[in-house]
């Protein structure tokens, strides 16, 4: 894959305050939420997504609590992907304030801040569902992945 695409997309100082945002959210849920970014979806970017959560084994907690948010950077298109425990939970339109929120930087061009915000509303709107436990493990890395 060509460098500039992904690698360009966040400096290295902006993947460091998403990596921070995500484990300031885990604080608030036991949910587990990463990032994934990657030039194209190759396709539609929802079964993308799809295909990188079991990748990523997300799917393998034990709560069925996990979100990604994928990105496909030259598509200029991303999917927030919560699993089936999560989808279980919550109403229809769970996703739809926290898409808006990040849609909007994302139309700035401001994509740290998009992720940024978006991952801190899921944790916090997370906690209503699956609240942060004490004895709580973190199940998954909170490293950026990128394809």
């Amino acid at each position: 894959m060509p460098k500039n695409q992904t690698e360009d997309f966040l400096t290295v100082q902006e993947e460091q305050e998403i990596v921070e945002a995500i484990q300031e959210a885990e604080l608030n849920t036991s949910g587990e939420l990463r990032v994934h970014i990657e030039k194209t979806a190759k396709g539609d970017a929802t079964n993308r997504a799809l295909e990188v959560f079991h990748h990523l084994k997300m799917d393998n907690t034990k709560l069925q609590n996990a979100v990604l948010i994928y990105v496909a950077v030259e598509d200029k298109s991303f999917v927030i992907y919560g699993d089936e425990g999560i989808n279980k939970a919550v109403e229809d339109d769970f996703w739809d304030c926290t898409k808006d929120i990040m849609q909007a930087h994302f139309k700035k061009g401001d994509f740290k801040q998009g992720l940024v915000d978006g991952i801190l509303r899921s944790g916090d709107r997370l906690k209503k569902y699956f609240p942060y436990q004490s004895d709580d493990i973190n199940e998954l890395s909170d490293d950026i992945s990128k394809g």
